[in-house]
């Protein structure tokens, strides 16, 4: 386990500290307000640009899967008796359509480790003098050295503190409202029904739709939930991190596939 840590950090926590350190170096000597904080933001919009790429295919991926719902449905149903009957004609679905079933999970294995490096850099900055250390431990050049905790401030919020009490309680309030903005775009689109439509596909339609309804519906609460409770227990600068990632994320998603699940809301306000 030793050699997987020592792996990680020489390739993912490694460049992605001495990333944060250049650029908070780069604002304090120009004195800039709130350099810790905007650090944070610069730094993880760097990171979601070197995988945006990955995430773009891996949305590109899902989106394709979820126009195919409907073809596959009707192979199950056509071949419900004949297990490798169905497999090949799903098969030759997904090479008619270019489509890679495991195509959104090489994206995430990619990324994945990145973000990791970057939780746990953040993390280093508000865990004290062991902290610290660990940061400087991994700068490559001496004048990226930190002789003591940089001011944590941003705007008047102390980025070390937890979101426990007061006006603070809006951060984990915010970030379990954008995480479950991200989900609802997320989730597919009820299938669609036309006149022609005989009385068994409007009722297998239905079925679908209620299934990834209960489906999706459970996720779409439960990770804003679970979201906001990690960050009403963690330092303000992890939120802000999130935050940062997930309107990123939103922004991405729109222009891939729109508003997604979001789209039914969107035209009810602009009504």
């Amino acid at each position: 386990m030793q050699i997987i840590g020592e792996i990680f950090n020489l390739i993912f926590f490694g460049p992605v500290v001495n990333l944060l350190a250049m650029i908070l170096h780069a604002l304090e000597a120009i004195h800039f307000p709130g350099a810790f904080g905007i650090s944070i933001i610069l730094l993880t919009v760097l990171i979601r640009l070197l995988v945006w790429p990955f995430m773009g295919s891996q949305l590109k991926s899902a989106k394709k899967m979820q126009d195919l719902k409907p073809h596959l449905d009707a192979l199950k149903e056509k071949h419900k008796d004949d297990k490798q009957a169905l497999a090949s004609a799903q098969m030759a679905l997904y090479k008619e359509h270019g489509v890679n079933p495991a195509g959104g999970c090489l994206p995430t294995l990619i990324q994945f480790p990145v973000l990791i490096a970057l939780y746990q850099t953040i993390f280093a900055f508000f865990s004290g003098a062991s902290g610290l250390e660990r940061i400087n431990n991994a700068l490559y050049l001496p004048w990226l050295h930190f002789n003591s905790t940089p001011d944590l401030s941003f705007f008047g919020l102390n980025l070390a503190t937890k979101p426990t009490t007061g006006m603070l309680l809006l951060i984990p309030l915010f970030t379990a409202a954008m995480t479950f903005l991200q989900s609802k775009m997320m989730s597919p689109k009820p299938l669609k029904t036309y006149k022609s439509d005989s009385p068994k596909e409007k009722k297998e339609k239905e079925s679908t739709d209620d299934a990834m309804a209960a489906v999706q519906g459970q996720m779409m609460y439960m990770m804003p939930v679970m979201i906001g409770y990690f960050a009403f227990q963690l330092p303000a600068g992890l939120a802000l991190y999130w935050n940062t990632m997930t309107i990123l994320g939103i922004f991405q998603q729109y222009l891939i596939s729109g508003w997604g699940g979001l789209e039914s809301w969107i035209k009810a306000i602009k009504r």
